[in-house]
């Protein structure tokens, strides 16, 4: 058989070719053996089991988060009190849920997309109930809390739109004692029965007996009075926990909860059948620290009010740390009021005294 061969550089059909790259000679029109005959195929391989990795870490990121949610109360507190900053910023854990949502569309993996009705359905079977409306008419008496700030430029102006709330009760935290007689001169007329030391304060509509300052912390920053209703009797506690701070180190949560555990103390041996505990407890009501107080008492939010009601900061709130708490009495709402020149919201809650 004779072997054709090129004219003028072109290869003839049917003819053998060489290969310059490893001298072997192939039929003309071939592939050399072992050679890809798609290129992008290696690129589009490696792409697909990179999805399907993503797909696989963006299930399992649903999964753990659904636990997280659930199992909350699981997490050992341990060393930097891990639990209780979880605890106190669980509610932020719905912003994973798009980036979840947004990460199985991008990897175009159905389990993961499916996955993802895993952490939704955690979500809102811890947080869903609180959006709804729990309010009920009546109420004996509204009590207002506020942190009012140390550093609060307008103490008559804050003054004046707490009186515009209507309390009965109004109890007050951050006083200073150069803000302090401002509030005094400030609230005389609507509420003629007052006691304040240190940075808290409580005015009332009705009389106050048994009024006193309790030892909580070395400076004056709870108290706690008798507040002679129409309805009877009401003991009310006023109270600023110290403040918790995210270090390096964890949730500096110590000081606070040594006081906490004195305020404990002194509501196990408090004898009045009905009992308000309001303030600026610098913890969220589902934080595993404040619960010597929230086994025992009701938080008026959580089963009268409407939405989680974030308090602080004021211009953008991300937590609840002012708390109106009860025992022996039922709160028909509760809700937020507008900001005053405080880094705090006010709260506020509508009291049944009756059985």
């Amino acid at each position: 058989m004779t072997t054709a061969r090129t004219v003028s550089g072109a290869p003839v059909h049917g003819a053998e070719r060489d290969d310059p790259s490893d001298g072997t000679t192939t039929e003309a029109g071939s592939t050399p053996q072992g050679r890809s005959t798609e290129p992008g195929r290696w690129w589009r391989s490696w792409r697909a089991a990179r999805s399907r990795r993503g797909g696989t870490i963006t299930t399992a990121c649903s999964v753990l988060l659904a636990l997280v949610i659930a199992g909350h109360r699981l997490i050992p507190d341990g060393p930097g009190h891990l639990g209780s900053l979880v605890e106190t910023l669980l509610p932020w854990t719905a912003l994973a849920l798009p980036a979840l949502l947004a990460a199985g569309l991008l990897r175009r993996s159905r389990t993961a997309t499916a996955a993802l009705l895993i952490p939704v359905t955690a979500w809102l079977a811890v947080f869903g109930g609180r959006f709804a409306d729990k309010s009920s008419p009546g109420g004996d008496l509204t009590v207002v809390s506020h942190n009012v700030r140390q550093e609060n430029p307008d103490p008559h102006g804050t003054a004046q739109s707490l009186i515009a709330s209507r309390a009965d009760v109004l109890a007050l935290q951050e006083l200073s004692p150069d803000t302090a007689p401002a509030y005094e001169q400030a609230l005389a007329a609507t509420y003629p029965h007052h006691f304040y030391q240190g940075t808290v304060g409580l005015w009332s509509r009705y009389p106050l007996r048994d009024a006193r300052p309790l030892p909580i912390m070395p400076w004056t920053r709870a108290l706690r009075a008798t507040v002679d209703t129409p309805r009877g009797p009401l003991a009310v506690y006023v109270a600023h926990l110290p403040s918790v701070r995210v270090t390096p180190a964890g949730f500096t949560v110590g000081t606070r909860d040594e006081a906490l555990g004195r305020l404990a103390e002194d509501l196990r041996s408090e004898r009045a059948r009905r009992v308000v505990v309001v303030g600026d407890l610098n913890g969220s009501a589902d934080d595993r620290s404040l619960r010597p107080l929230t086994r025992h008492m009701a938080s008026a939010q959580s089963t009268a009010g409407e939405g989680l009601g974030f308090t602080w900061p004021a211009r953008f709130p991300v937590v609840r740390i002012d708390q109106i708490l009860l025992k022996g009495v039922r709160a028909t709402s509760a809700w937020s009021l507008p900001a005053t020149t405080s880094d705090h919201l006010p709260v506020a809650a509508r009291i049944s005294l009756g059985p």
